[in-house]
């Protein structure tokens, strides 16, 4: 199923998402890496406020390349979302509804999507050039210092990503291999 969501979102959108739907986001999402995932715990640990409100908003893990002439940003493809898995939980548990990457979640995360009733979507590695495309406006809102990893607050419109972790908890990378195997078979 395709669809169209305004970011931030909330709990009742993000229920009726199902894995393997394809979605457009258009509002504002922001961007986090590693780096910037542990500054974020470190901040936590210490009883010290984030640089950004965790509720209903989207985090999508990824670091830009500079941007071209005219453009807000450079290419922003996914980074590998399963390095950020440590950090997960306890930002789904502060009302992170959203996280958008490549690759596999561990359990803990996809235990804590769950339990939050929040989602994990995929955007297409390799493609960043093309996903820039529906970045409108960067702004580096922290962690300056960390360069590509520094905390952006991004605008985007029709930002394309596929449902991999719904709020129930369905994997779109089990199901489809399962389903795979069983055309194979």
């Amino acid at each position: 199923m395709e669809r169209h969501i305004q970011a931030p979102i909330n709990r009742e959108e993000v229920s009726g998402l199902r894995a393997g739907d394809y979605v457009y986001i258009t509002g504002t999402i922001y961007t986090a890496r590693d780096a910037a995932h542990k500054r974020m715990q470190e901040a936590l640990d210490a009883g010290a406020p984030l640089p950004l409100e965790m509720l209903s908003n989207i985090i999508y893990y990824m670091g830009p390349s500079p941007a071209r002439e005219g453009r807000p940003i450079g290419s922003a493809g996914p980074t590998t979302a399963s390095r950020m898995d440590k950090y997960a939980p306890a930002l789904l548990d502060l009302g992170l509804i959203g996280m958008i990457g490549k690759g596999k979640r561990s359990e803990a995360v996809k235990e804590a999507i769950v339990r939050n009733g929040a989602v994990y979507f995929a955007a297409v590695g390799g493609a960043g050039a093309l996903l820039s495309r529906s970045i409108k406006k960067s702004e580096v809102i922290a962690y300056e210092d960390l360069g590509t990893e520094a905390i952006r607050r991004l605008q985007v419109e029709n930002f394309p990503v596929i449902v991999v972790i719904d709020s129930e908890g369905n994997d779109l990378y089990e199901t489809a291999r399962t389903e795979y195997c069983d055309l194979c078979s």
